[in-house]
């Protein structure tokens, strides 16, 4: 009971006095929704631009494909509690209406829309909560002004979805809740006309003029550091750029734009030469539009691509970092785990890092396949799904419930430099000081045209238990050699790599990647073990064939 009240009030303490009575206020509040009818839509003044495609999520009528699970309105309708709540979100998201090929279903989607009024009713339900409120108007939107019709019935829903929004804003979360909040109001307000429609404009645009400098960075990076949230602000920008041009704002376009550059150079920074996200904090493939997508869309709004990325890379506000040598890419977390105040989508992932070899990643973290208050979610979230080192059996950050965290590791000591064509990143955290000995983690990586070497110095007092794990991508077999040799090989048995360990015995075991919300592989990884009193450095090289 003491701890898990230590645990509450290391977690609370940091919240803003908004996120307080924010909630309590919006579990009290119960406003009633205006039925009154629709403004008059404003006529559209300039061009609309075709957004970023995702995947389709429907298999046919009233079918659904959703976090590679299925179902349909037959079996489970619009808020059958045995899916996950984040399937049922995105079942009121109706990202379909806008998804590739979408022209192909415009039949299915009239169905869908009718459907959805007729079974879910003002304020009651899942889809009614303001986070899948604000996609769903925003698709409804975006859906309309592709050439499609929303009839008499949905532009009053379209209607009675905003005024309920503007009551229910999510003052309570703030990050990228209130953001899609804020955007949906933007939508909306341009879509129709009159005076209501430039309150909700009003209001949205208030909240972004707030927001942006807040969650934008100056190196361009969304403030909550998971690069899949990071594509999703990029793909808001880029929508909000795209509506107020057309409809004649461009006071609004050209002040959101001033921000899709640096976003834009900071979004190819954290992608891997696969073309798909790095995987730090939580981030999955296939809820953002890709890199390549989200590059076409800015160049069809105007924003070219961003000039190539020099080889030693450090996105100083955001706190990671990119080294590239040849055909070797390594991008390394030295950042803190997010806003103080908001570190729902954080990892215990400090000093982790992801390798890239000849195009395919080699060294990973793990990924992001659940949300929700599972042991799965928390192990996913735990130091050991990350390539980096833990100590005592440990996370370096305190992540529990869901989307909780109490003590955090601090990231400090952070270098980079080139050395004769070696590149170096440093840096140390302290999220282990609170342990017995108080220690502390300091990495080096040094990054040659043929090898990798990395140090991990753990400093302190006291015998420890050290593990440094590097997680594998799937396809790789390691083949032990020894207690300090591993070849890394490729499922047609080339040696693609040797890892080499000093002061430590490593062992190959079972793990598993998350690459996509409800999809697991099976991989390995590499577990280094060193029981020793601190200080110790355990020294590993990866080897490869240039």
């Amino acid at each position: 009971m003491i701890h898990r009240a230590s645990r509450l009030l290391r977690t609370v303490r940091h919240l803003r006095p908004v996120q307080v009575y924010g909630r309590l206020w919006f579990r009290l509040s119960r406003p009633r929704p205006d039925l009154s009818p629709a403004p008059s839509l404003r006529p559209i003044s300039g061009p609309w631009q075709p957004p970023a495609c995702r995947a389709p999520a429907l298999t046919g009528p009233g079918a659904f494909r959703l976090l590679n699970e299925d179902g349909t309105l037959a079996a489970h309708g619009w808020d059958d509690p045995a899916k996950a709540k984040l399937w049922r979100y995105n079942q009121h998201y109706f990202d379909d209406l806008n998804a590739v090929s979408a022209v192909k279903r415009g039949a299915w989607h009239t169905a869908l829309i009718d459907d959805w009024i007729a079974a879910n009713p003002p304020g009651r339900g899942t889809g009614w909560e303001p986070y899948p409120t604000s996609l769903r108007i925003v698709n409804w939107v975006k859906w309309g002004l592709a050439g499609n019709s929303l009839d008499d019935t949905a532009r009053r829903s379209l209607a009675i979805q905003t005024r309920w929004l503007m009551r229910r804003l999510e003052w309570h979360l703030l990050g990228n809740h209130l953001f899609a909040n804020a955007k949906a109001l933007v939508f909306a307000g341009l879509h129709y006309d009159g005076r209501e429609a430039a309150r909700w404009l009003a209001k949205g645009t208030e909240i972004l003029a707030r927001e942006i400098p807040e969650q934008i960075l100056r190196d361009g990076g969304q403030f909550e550091l998971s690069p899949m949230y990071h594509a999703l602000a990029v793909e808001d920008l880029l929508d909000l750029v795209n509506i107020a041009r057309a409809f004649g704002r461009e006071d609004l376009a050209e002040a959101w734009g001033a921000h899709v550059p640096s976003m834009l150079r900071w979004l190819v920074t954290m992608t891997q030469p696969d073309g798909d996200l790095a995987f730090f904090n939580d981030t999955a493939i296939g809820i953002a539009p890709t890199t390549d997508q989200l590059l076409a869309y800015a160049e069809k709004l105007g924003f070219p691509a961003p000039p190539p990325l020099p080889d030693l890379l450090h996105l100083p506000d955001s706190g990671y970092v990119r080294l590239k040598r040849g055909l070797v890419v390594l991008i390394a977390d030295l950042a803190r785990i997010g806003p103080d105040y908001l570190p729902g989508h954080a990892h215990a992932d400090t000093l982790s890092f992801e390798l890239s070899l000849h195009g395919r990643r080699v060294i990973v973290n793990s990924g992001t396949s659940v949300y929700g208050l599972g042991p799965e979610r928390l192990r996913q979230r735990s130091t050991a799904a990350h390539s980096t080192v833990v100590i005592g059996g440990r996370d370096s950050s305190e992540v529990w419930s869901g989307f909780r965290v109490g003590r955090r590791a601090r990231p400090f000591d952070i270098d980079l430099r080139d050395e004769g064509g070696v590149l170096i990143a440093t840096g140390a955290h302290d999220g282990y000081r609170h342990l017995p000995g108080s220690p502390v983690h300091r990495r080096t990586w040094e990054l040659g045209d043929d090898a990798l070497i990395l140090q991990d110095r753990i400093e302190g007092r006291g015998e420890h238990l050290v593990e440094v794990i590097f997680h594998l991508a799937p396809g790789l077999v390691p083949v032990q050699l020894d207690q300090s040799e591993v070849e890394i090989r490729t499922q047609a048995d080339a040696v693609l790599a040797v890892l080499s360990v000093r002061n430590g015995a490593v062992d190959v075991v079972p793990s598993s990647w998350h690459p996509e919300f409800g999809r697991s592989m099976s991989a390995y990884a590499t577990h280094i073990k060193a029981q020793s009193a601190l200080p110790i450095t355990v020294e590993t090289m990866l080897r490869w064939k240039e």
